[in-house]
């Protein structure tokens, strides 16, 4: 009788290792930590294998990581710059800690990682209703702020952060993982970032404006923006790619895409939604009205045609319909009135007549004029 063994493909051993140095890089729970042990001891060579990649890893991320989980063995050292220090000791302190490790017998007390490890999938769709902002928090820490009447799917995963702009703005704060850069997707548009921060809107004119607020993104186009996240892989731009810094802007898919310097002030007023403000710094009417809409489901209708490019200066609250009516009135010399279907017509506020005389804070008479 012949007896048969079977043992695991030594390449899906190395895929097997290759995957828990993944994870150490992004720290390991309790559960996957006992996990680990449990691989380890199913088969000596898989012990072996992983202390043979670990000597074939130099990422301080890795080295950072294991310096978390396992402080006891970095402090008994005599050479305290070694670790996670001295990049050219990396390959002998990792294989140190990995060893120290496998071999150690089970701690009492396991301490919490500083980053908790996400295993789950996550995919969600978050909208806004016209005048509402939300903030959506994704396990690594990202902020995503949706602006009024906007529409976003997110899909979190161990191998890719990818968004979806449908309608709508949104910022984006992104924690920084270069195993997995974030990617957002309008239409066949890709806006990608490792650790940045930036604002996507599809205006009214359904033009896609990019403003970065903060490092730098990368700008493509992808016709199968799919495909990456089929393949539960990564999606990752060539660095080829059209690079926009902090304090530029782009308007994505133009005849011309050209990268535009964006001032402070600039990037001031673009932003200036996320505490419920509009401001505007010369803006003809119309536009300004344009924006307000945006924000309430009143419709505006300027009669005047000479009024729409009148320049209009100030802050408003985004929603504020009377505030903004009241200031018109007070400081644009623009009046309104309202129509039977709920609509707001905007004309020019007529001068005095001859027999009309006003003065600012006196009451005064057609029939008395004297009295002013």
């Amino acid at each position: 009788m012949k007896n048969v063994v079977e043992f695991p493909r030594q390449n899906q051993r190395y895929d097997e290792a290759s995957l828990w140095i993944s994870r150490l890089d992004k720290c390991l729970s309790a559960a996957e930590q006992a996990e680990l042990r449990q691989w380890m001891a199913a088969d000596p060579e898989n012990k072996a294998v992983l202390l043979e990649m670990t000597e074939l890893w130099d990422e301080m991320s890795v080295l950072s990581r294991l310096s978390d989980l396992f402080p006891e063995p970095v402090a008994q050292r005599s050479e305290p710059s070694v670790f996670p220090f001295a990049m050219a000791a990396s390959v002998t302190t990792i294989a140190i800690a990995a060893a120290w490790f496998l071999f150690a017998p089970n701690p009492k007390v396991t301490p919490e990682p500083r980053q908790p490890h996400v295993a789950i999938d996550s995919y969600s769709t978050y909208e806004t209703a016209i005048g509402e902002q939300s903030t959506v928090s994704l396990p690594d820490g990202t902020q995503v702020v949706l602006n009024t009447n906007s529409r976003v799917e997110i899909e979190y995963t161990e191998q890719y952060r990818l968004l979806r702009l449908e309608r709508g703005e949104i910022h984006v704060e992104v924690v920084k993982d270069k195993a997995r850069p974030l990617s957002v997707f309008v239409g066949n548009q890709v806006v990608q970032a490792v650790g940045t921060a930036f604002s996507l809107e599809i205006t009214t004119e359904q033009q896609i404006e990019l403003v970065v607020t903060e490092g730098k993104v990368l700008v493509g186009v992808r016709a199968n923006p799919v495909d990456d996240a089929a393949e539960d892989r990564p999606i990752v731009l060539e660095p080829s790619s059209v690079m926009v810094a902090a304090g530029e802007e782009m308007m994505l898919g133009a005849p011309d895409e050209r990268i535009i310097e964006v001032s402070p002030a600039e990037i001031e007023v673009k932003l200036s939604w996320r505490e419920g403000n509009l401001i505007f710094k010369g803006e003809p009417l119309e536009d300004a009205i344009a924006e307000v809409g945006r924000y309430t489901t009143v419709e505006f209708v300027i009669l005047d045609e000479d009024l729409k490019i009148k320049r209009v200066s100030g802050l408003f609250k985004s929603g504020d319909v009377e505030g903004l009516l009241t200031t018109l009135r007070d400081n644009f010399q623009v009046t309104h009135r309202r129509t039977a279907d709920g609509k707001i017509l905007l004309t020019r506020l007529s001068p005095p007549g001859p027999r009309d005389i006003t003065k600012q804070g006196d009451h005064c008479s057609q029939d008395s004029p004297d009295q002013c």
